[in-house]
């Protein structure tokens, strides 16, 4: 993710090191995507989880709202053909209250997994985006494909495993595999999606408030995974 695009100059390889349709017209001010404006609406994105976090950890009975309300306007952002910014920072406000729920309830379990749950996920995005900023690791059709692949097999898991919790009273997670959980196991597999994901948003999207929720989409989905996996690590040291 390279140099800013002149105004009126086509998005080329100075800004994603891969080919980008021409332009016969010059690019409206609004939805010229440069580093600062990203930069800004994916901080306020996430000025707004951590917001909706800190008021569902103390109130994690919201996090019921958080995960109706961010599916909706997950599903509305994602389908929509004009971006809404006021919709997308609502989403953000629900993912909030989400995580800060989810966050809290797996922290009276196991305290500390949700602050390490937060370094991992930072850690993890950091070291994405800067080897994808230096030309390091670039989307492919073929990983396209086999992402969809895996996130439609991941999509079937978990319903798989919801109908089996329903009816038994025990998800698939419960099993193991050598001793190991397989919610273990699907979780890191998850980890390597959501984080693919960050890839595909800047490989992908073209206007800076719809790469904001692409991205705030995609973390929300990788801090959820890594706490898991933390969840899952934690019980085994425990013997849970």
């Amino acid at each position: 993710y390279g140099q800013q695009a002149q105004y009126g100059q086509p998005y080329g390889e100075a800004d994603y090191g891969v080919a980008a349709p021409t332009y016969s017209e010059p690019i409206p001010a609004g939805e010229r995507l440069t580093m600062n404006d990203v930069l800004v609406k994916t901080g306020i994105n996430l000025g707004l989880v951590a917001v909706g976090a800190a008021v569902a950890w103390n109130a994690p009975v919201l996090l019921l709202l958080g995960m109706v309300g961010g599916l909706v306007l997950g599903l509305v952002n994602s389908f929509k053909k004009k971006v809404s910014p006021v919709l997308v920072m609502t989403y953000a406000l629900m993912e909030g209250l989400l995580l800060g729920g989810l966050s809290a309830v797996v922290d009276m379990r196991y305290p500390g997994v949700a602050v390490q749950a937060v370094l991992a996920t930072l850690v993890v995005a950091g070291v994405t985006l800067a080897l994808f900023a230096n030309g390091k690791i670039r989307t492919t059709p073929k990983l396209n494909k086999i992402f969809m692949i895996g996130a439609l097999s991941y999509l079937g898991y978990g319903l798989v495993s919801m109908l089996t919790a329903g009816i038994f009273g025990s998800s698939l997670n419960s099993f193991s595999i050598g001793g190991i959980p397989l919610g273990l196991v699907v979780g890191l597999f998850a980890v390597a999606l959501a984080t693919y994901s960050l890839l595909l948003d800047f490989t992908t999207e073209r206007e800076s408030w719809r790469l904001a929720f692409g991205l705030t989409a995609s973390l929300v989905w990788l801090y959820v995974e890594i706490l898991r996996v933390l969840m899952y690590l934690a019980s085994i040291f425990r013997n849970d």
